[in-house]
């Protein structure tokens, strides 16, 4: 599914009062569609969560992206760190 779809799908799924988050692996494109929540993960395109088999990596990924939900300053669009 294209980020301009998940972005839109967001978009409606926060209307309806549900807060969203997705993770980004095209900065630009976050930026310019301005999803509510989401998460730059500067890992190459088809591992939004990382290194295969790092099970770690891929955690720390996920609570990075979750603990967006916490926020309501939207849109958010925050790097992930590691």
């Amino acid at each position: 599914m294209c980020q301009q779809t998940v972005c839109l799908l967001q978009a409606v799924v926060e209307r309806a009062g549900v807060a969203t988050v997705s993770i980004s692996l095209l900065r630009e494109v976050a930026q310019v569609i301005k999803p509510p929540r989401a998460l730059f993960a500067p890992f190459p395109m088809g591992y939004p969560l990382g290194a295969p088999d790092d099970a770690g990596l891929q955690h720390r990924v996920i609570a990075a992206a979750l603990a967006l939900l916490e926020r309501n300053d939207v849109p958010i669009l925050e790097e992930f760190k590691g």
